[in-house]
């Protein structure tokens, strides 16, 4: 909210009344989302349907997500994206539904559709892998749709640079890989959403759910810019014209980019009915492609859990973890998958006994086998993977007064020279885990979201955990000294967090830690390899639901 000052005449002498707005000076961002919160309003924009509401919405939406690629133009037909968007467009053909819904969804088929599909990246990557290109990078922004870039991207720039396409002022949107990059856009919906499973069993209850996924270019938008026209439609709610769709969460839709299929919300790496089947990480790992996973939130967290283990419950964290690391897991409990050859993550200092949970729940989500610790990594399975015990990797845990960077890049070097994988575990325990949140200025000076709370960081909570950038320049490290190529997810989670609490200071600071890790692996690929023999994929599992009304407000006040 904009003050100016206001002279007022009192009897016959003049009275300067000075509002002195905290936009006018200091950290602007950081001010406009205190006001939104305090005020349940702002001016420049809110999340979901009503104006009037800023904090209305704090979950996914079923928008249509931007997709960027580098290395790909031109490149064999399955790589380029060309081969589906426009006239290639799955969304145009019934056969293409078929496959990849099981049915054809009510209102899906568009004869126009101009976007393709969340399977098609499974399909770039599995193509990258089938023409023999060394090195493939999946980087998801969790959380971040069309609108979060943008308001990133003006705050970035101090200007409103576009309105509609792929936009500009991130590294990300301005980065051409030497002409071989290309943007485009996609259909994030799920096989279904409301399938009930037990994780103790790894069985699905109910298969196909209680609602079907689909999209609807007339209710949803023809592409991620372009509103339709209903505003409950993204948010699966009861449109006039009655049809509904469910929207996707993170394990679905990551399933979707690395098994190349739909499934059920909560479901990671099975078909609908509960069938595992195999990612590209397991099938670039056959070709003799070293493999990981990088994420500045907890390392079995949906996304990276996705690159890689198998589950009924994306929340049954532990056995998970136990998939990305080799050992037997409830889905896995006679032989063991392989493991990444790099895991870096979060998920430390954050302790569970579960306490207050209900049986019923935990059946469902974490299993009977939880064990009471750390919620994603018990001490049991650290100490079996530790090469010192005898297991296969070198592993960096966050230590009381020694620096987060220097602690994992002195881990990757010795699993470099020892020829040993790398675990790498960090986070802020009382936060869930993750990574300190930089907001928007670069500072980490966090403000209140929708929780009416704010992140508190020690010195020692920055020090001693490494940053985005730097894992993945770790994980880069051990994984080029394998010859034959490797395949590498990197996920920037912390949009998601910030868009889940309603938080631009912090949304727009999250796309900015993840623009700086894009940009670590670019620099890689110019200085160490080519775009011929690389391919890079940039984009997001799912949109929420930001709105800017008026862009220009995200600039800093003149």
């Amino acid at each position: 909210m904009r003050h100016v000052a206001t002279w007022m005449l009192i009897g016959c002498g003049i009275t300067l009344i000075v509002f002195i707005s905290p936009l006018l000076g200091g950290d602007y961002l950081r001010d406009l989302q205190t006001d939104a919160i305090k005020l349940n309003r702002a001016d420049f924009g809110h999340w979901g349907p009503d104006p009037d509401n800023y904090k209305l919405w704090s979950s996914h939406s079923n928008r249509l997500i931007p997709v960027y690629t580098f290395g790909t133009m031109n490149g064999p037909e399955q790589v380029d994206l060309r081969s589906y968007e426009w006239v290639k467009s799955p969304y145009r053909s019934e056969v293409e539904l078929q496959r990849i819904y099981g049915r054809v969804p009510a209102e899906t088929l568009n004869p126009h559709a101009e976007y393709f599909d969340q399977t098609n990246l499974f399909q770039i990557q599995q193509g990258a892998l089938n023409a023999g290109k060394k090195h493939i990078f999946l980087v998801v922004f969790d959380g971040m749709d069309w609108q979060t870039t943008r308001a990133a991207a003006i705050y970035k720039t101090q200007s409103v640079g576009y309105s509609h396409g792929r936009g500009n002022g991130l590294h990300f949107q301005d980065y051409t890989a030497k002409g071989t990059s290309q943007f485009g856009f996609m259909c994030t919906s799920p096989h279904n959403n409301g399938t009930k499973v037990s994780a103790s069993q790894q069985t699905v209850l109910n298969p196909g759910g209680t609602l079907f996924g689909g999209y609807s270019s007339l209710l949803g938008g023809v592409n991620p810019w372009t509103s339709g026209n209903h505003p409950l439609y993204l948010i699966s709610g009861n449109a006039d014209q009655g049809v509904r769709h469910a929207y996707t969460d993170s394990s679905s839709s990551a399933t979707s980019m690395t098994a190349g299929l739909k499934t059920y919300n909560n479901c990671v790496n099975l078909d609908f009915a509960g069938n595992p089947v195999p990612t590209i990480a397991h099938l670039a790992q056959e070709a003799g492609y070293a493999v990981g996973a990088v994420s500045n939130v907890p390392i079995s967290h949906a996304t990276p859990a996705a690159s890689y283990a198998h589950n009924v419950h994306r929340d049954d964290y532990q056995d998970l973890t136990r998939d990305l690391i080799g050992l037997r897991s409830v889905s896995h409990p006679e032989f063991s998958l392989s493991g990444l050859d790099v895991i870096i993550g979060g998920g430390f200092g954050d302790l569970r006994f579960q306490k207050g949970v209900k049986a019923d729940d935990q059946e469902a989500s974490t299993g009977n086998n939880f064990v009471p610790g750390n919620a994603y990594l018990t001490e049991a399975d650290l100490h079996a993977i530790d090469y010192k015990n005898g297991g296969k990797y070198v592993t960096v845990t966050r230590v009381a007064g020694v620096n987060g960077g220097k602690s994992l890049l002195t881990a990757a070097e010795l699993a470099c020279s020892q020829r040993h994988r790398l675990l790498g575990f960090y986070g802020v325990g009382k936060y869930g885990g993750h990574l300190p949140f930089a907001t928007a200025d670069g500072d980490y000076n966090t403000t209140v979201g929708r929780s009416n709370k704010s992140e508190d960081y020690d010195p020692a909570d920055l020090e001693e955990n490494p940053t985005l950038s730097e894992m993945t320049s770790a994980a880069i490290q051990v994984l080029s000294q394998n010859s034959k190529g490797f395949w590498l997810m990197m996920e920037a989670g912390d949009v998601d967090w910030a868009n889940h609490d309603n938080n631009i200071d912090n949304s727009i600071g999250a796309v900015f830690s993840g623009d700086a890790a894009v940009k670590t692996i670019t620099d890689w690929v110019e200085q160490h390899s080519s775009w011929e023999e690389s391919v890079l994929i940039v984009t997001a599992d799912h949109g929420h639901y930001l709105v800017i009304e008026h862009p220009e407000l995200l600039r800093k006040p003149q």
